[in-house]
C-alpha cells in the first residue's frame, strides 16, 4: 500500500496500453485517487518527480497529477489500471522505486487515498 499512500497511488504514475498477461477484457478496472501535500515551496519539484518516469508501467491506463488550485502545497493524483495486480506489480519497477526515493523528502503529508473502480470515460478503454 506504500504506493497508494505515496502516489495516492505515485510516482507516479502516463502510460496507455497494457502488457502481455494483463487483465482480461471485461474484468473490473482498478483506480486510485488521493491528495498529497508537498513541503512548503516544494510542490513543483514534487510534481516533476511524479511525472518523470511514469512511462512503461504495464497495465497503467491513466496517471494524472493535478495541482490543487486552493492549496499551493497540494496535488491530486488519479490513476486507472487494468487490474489491482498490475498496480501492485508496478511498485517493484525501478523507475517507481527511484521516484519514491526522490519524492519522499519533499512530502509533508497525504490524505487517505480512495480506491475506485473506473468504468469508462474519455481515453479509458
Amino acid at each position: 500500500m506504500e504506493r497508494r499512500a505515496f502516489i495516492a497511488g505515485t510516482a507516479a504514475a502516463a502510460v496507455l496500453g497494457t502488457a502481455a498477461g494483463a487483465a482480461p477484457a471485461g474484468q473490473p478496472k482498478y483506480g486510485l485517487i488521493g491528495r498529497m501535500l508537498a513541503k512548503p515551496g516544494q510542490r513543483d519539484a514534487l510534481v516533476a518527480i511524479l511525472l518523470d518516469g511514469v512511462a512503461d508501467m504495464p497495465g497503467c491506463l491513466s496517471y494524472i497529477v493535478a495541482e490543487d488550485p486552493d492549496d499551493a502545497n497540494a496535488i491530486w493524483i488519479t490513476e486507472a489500471w487494468d487490474s489491482e495486480a498490475s498496480h501492485k506489480a508496478s511498485l517493484a519497477l525501478p523507475g517507481v522505486q527511484a521516484a519514491i526515493g526522490k519524492a519522499r523528502p519533499l512530502i509533508a503529508g497525504m490524505d487517505n487515498g480512495r480506491v475506485t473502480r473506473p468504468i469508462g470515460g474519455h481515453g479509458l478503454k
